[in-house]
């Protein structure tokens, strides 16, 4: 059933696999590492993003439907490879939910004066309570959750303007290059999610040309919103901003009656975003174990129509430490980002290695270059995934055994 997706609601999935609630704090956590020069990191990820898209728009059309970055890397060098890779997206979810959940709850105690805790806590359980459910956000559901951030974004940056002050630029990187960078590190949560291109390609219509198309036009949709919003909120609150800037930009512009409503937003992104990961991150647990990259007591539920309850489950008891010892959310940003940058720099090593010679593979090689860059800023919290890579494969050789003298 290739070529049911139009131009529009590809690249409508394609910016919300990209843009995400983590853009309600992120100019936030970036001017606090950086200063003003925050929207250096900004420009130098925006550079980053367009091999690395392109590179995953021409492994889709060479590979439609190729099954996630999980698959193209299991493709590329192995089933071990493709088990650590898959490991550092599961083990993201449990930091990364936690963190969006944060994010709506921060919005709400400033907003709504609800403890952000607490907030966060109900977020979690509301969604958590719906993928036990079996709900699923429907694909309508999820394009209307972008619309709503991209016109949330929009509002803030336009009706802020008029307020920016030259005078928030100065001084311009109190922190230096080591700023910049720090920012960079944080930044990467919001430029990761190209991976997804990787495996839409048969649902485009036109193929490879709509799924290129697509990404272009995602690319210049997540560089206007990312400019105007890195610059504006400097421009109009000062490094300095609070920690929820988007209040405060369309406070700025529109009046204190914007808070309320901000603080609802916050929590339907927020729920919309983290219910999605849990979903997601369910399936592909139970994924891992089949394929026994997990202990395959967390297989059951995989298939079609049924709901993984014990990889559920396992996402849960990781989620319920992370919330309890999370004191910031600045670090529970850069673990996310650092495992979701490894999962993306080791799909664009894989089309390297995939993609014919020429610009295809050039662009490829490129992308992976500045991947690693990528993966540098995000400094100490590498440890993460390089934990996870260790404990994906230890937990593969022990299946790996078991089935053997199973065998025997």
């Amino acid at each position: 059933m290739s070529g049911r997706m139009g131009a529009v609601q590809g690249t409508a999935l394609l910016v919300g696999a990209v843009l995400g609630p983590g853009m309600l704090v992120l100019p936030h956590l970036a001017a606090a590492a950086a200063g003003p020069a925050s929207v250096l990191a900004w420009a130098g990820m925006l550079a980053l993003s367009v091999p690395v898209a392109l590179t995953f728009a021409a492994l889709g059309a060479r590979y439609p439907g190729g099954g996630g970055v999980a698959a193209v890397v299991g493709l590329a060098f192995g089933r071990s490879a493709s088990a650590v890779a898959g490991w550092w997206f599961y083990g993201a979810v449990p930091i990364g939910t936690v963190a969006g959940a944060l994010v709506g709850g921060q919005y709400v105690e400033a907003c709504l004066g609800v403890d952000a805790t607490l907030a966060a806590c109900l977020i979690l359980a509301a969604a958590f309570a719906a993928n036990a459910a079996g709900l699923r956000a429907s694909g309508g559901l999820q394009i209307c959750m972008v619309v709503l951030l991209v016109a949330v974004l929009v509002t803030a940056v336009v009706s802020a303007a008029p307020h920016a002050d030259p005078a928030n630029f100065t001084p311009f990187a109190p922190y230096g290059a080591a700023g910049v960078a720090g920012a960079a590190g944080v930044l990467m949560f919001a430029f990761v999610g190209w991976e997804a291109a990787s495996h839409l390609s048969a649902e485009f219509a036109g193929g490879g040309r709509g799924l290129l198309r697509a990404t272009v036009v995602t690319l210049v949709v997540i560089a206007l919103l990312y400019a105007g919003v890195s610059v504006t909120s400097v421009a109009v609150l000062g490094a300095d901003m609070p920690g929820v800037p988007l209040t405060a930009m369309l406070e700025s512009g529109l009046g204190p009656a914007s808070r309320p409503v901000t603080g609802v937003l916050a929590v339907l992104l927020s729920f919309g975003a983290v219910n999605t990961y849990i979903a997601g991150a369910a399936r592909l647990g139970a994924a891992l174990a089949a394929d026994g990259a997990l202990p395959v007591w967390f297989a059951r539920g995989g298939a079609p129509g049924e709901t993984p309850y014990r990889s559920l489950g396992l996402v849960l008891v990781l989620s319920v430490p992370v919330l309890v010892w999370a004191v910031d959310l600045d670090p529970l940003m850069r673990a996310t980002s650092a495992c979701l940058a490894a999962v993306t720099a080791a799909g664009v090593a894989a089309a390297v290695r995939m993609l014919p010679r020429g610009r295809l593979r050039t662009t490829a090689v490129v992308g992976t270059g500045m991947s690693l860059a990528g993966l540098a800023f995000c400094g100490a919290y590498l440890l993460v995934p390089a934990v996870l890579a260790v404990l994906a494969l230890a937990v593969r050789r022990l299946n790996a055994r078991r089935s053997l003298k199973i065998g025997l």
